[in-house]
């Protein structure tokens, strides 16, 4: 089997997709790329066993065929080669393939492509139309929030609510909770699904910066997502998510509306002094000002800051951990954030004051119990 490829197309296909590949895979022929040629098409296959990813692209092939190329040898190989035409010939008895450039030759060595896992097949029970740039906001706004407990496996993913007027990305690690909702994202019927964190951490650095349609399919068992040249197959997540809608405080007296970027620098430099454990930050508002501090016993650190704000309702103190606002205010994407309060031990919500006219996000977070008041 022969066939001819640029070695710079070939080399941006197989990098959006080497991301699925593991270092030490359960079955070894997973650290190979399936590479299966028919009619002048290339399609190549990663896999982990939980998510696939397969591109095409059109290669000189007058033959058909299929075999297991290692993946790291090669694309070592193609990431050094300037661009040029790139011959590949594979002896399907041995298994062995040459490639050859203007520069040289490289012989490794493949194996039986009958031994790759089979990619599973999605029989298609929903699907869904959506642009990458929705999908990426979504992703974005959620998936640092889930949890990395592999004893809780709901919460190691997002769950997504499919409904006749909206659909809803919700993901949580039991200390923080965030929710974004689409009202221009709709279904005939309610579907709720689980993606685990890596399927989607591969679509959030393969989808292309240009906004194009992403075709979303699912059943009970995996999700299939098609955008471009690139097919993405993982399996769902079947544990039942926990009920958040019950967690959200509804009656939220105290609010506080803030310029994002100055508590988002605050924050990180009043982080700085805080306990290495704990994070921990403390907020003291009071009339039309926002005093942030932190201290270190053990090391004797403090630091304080005062920033002004709009704030309505009763004074309050408060304290949370410092990593989770500069991770939620990083990912507000609004130049302004409301923070609503209820009480030092009851969760704050943040939410973006700027947003679009189809997008509703909120953040929740726990508080940390102040030990001492100052």
């Amino acid at each position: 089997m022969k066939f001819i490829v640029s070695s710079t197309a070939l080399l941006k296909q197989l990098s959006a997709i080497n991301g699925v590949i593991t270092t030490n895979p359960v079955v070894p022929i997973l650290e190979n790329f399936l590479f299966e040629i028919e009619d002048g098409l290339l399609t190549v296959t990663a896999s982990d066993l939980q998510t696939s990813m397969m591109t095409e692209i059109d290669v000189e092939s007058k033959e058909s065929g299929s075999i297991a190329v290692p993946a790291k040898i090669l694309l070592e190989t193609l990431k050094n080669l300037p661009e040029q035409p790139v011959t590949f010939s594979i002896d399907e008895e041995t298994y062995s393939i040459e490639l050859s450039s203007d520069n040289g030759r490289y012989k490794l060595s493949g194996e039986n492509s009958t031994d790759f896992p089979k990619v599973p097949t999605v029989s298609n029970d929903f699907n869904l139309e959506m642009s990458t740039d929705v999908l990426s906001k979504a992703i974005n706004s959620t998936i640092f929030a889930t949890s990395n407990d592999e004893l809780r496996p709901a919460m190691t993913g997002v769950y997504m609510n499919i409904s006749d007027t909206n659909t809803t990305f919700v993901s949580t690690d039991g200390h923080r909770l965030v929710r974004y909702r689409r009202v221009d994202l709709t279904g005939d019927d309610n579907s709720t699904i689980i993606i685990p964190r890596k399927a989607l951490n591969l679509l959030k650095s393969t989808l292309p910066s240009e906004n194009t349609s992403v075709s979303v399919e699912f059943n009970m068992a995996n999700a299939y997502f098609k955008f471009g040249s690139i097919k993405m197959i993982c399996r769902l997540i079947d544990e039942r998510f926990p009920d958040y809608e019950n967690v959200i405080p509804s009656e939220n007296p105290i609010r506080m509306t803030i310029n994002t970027s100055d508590f988002l620098s605050s924050l990180k430099r009043i982080s700085i002094y805080a306990n290495r454990t704990t994070h921990q930050v403390r907020l003291k508002i009071t009339g039309s000002e926002l005093q942030i501090s932190a201290e270190d016993l053990d090391f004797a650190n403090e630091a304080n800051e005062r920033l002004t704000c709009e704030h309505e309702g009763e004074d309050i103190e408060i304290g949370f951990n410092a990593r989770f606002l500069i991770e939620m205010l990083g990912n507000a994407d609004s130049d302004q954030i409301e923070m609503q309060l209820s009480a030092a031990n009851r969760a704050g919500l943040i939410v973006p004051v700027e947003k679009g006219d189809d997008e509703d996000l909120l953040m929740l977070v726990m508080p940390v119990m102040l030990n001492n008041y100052v």
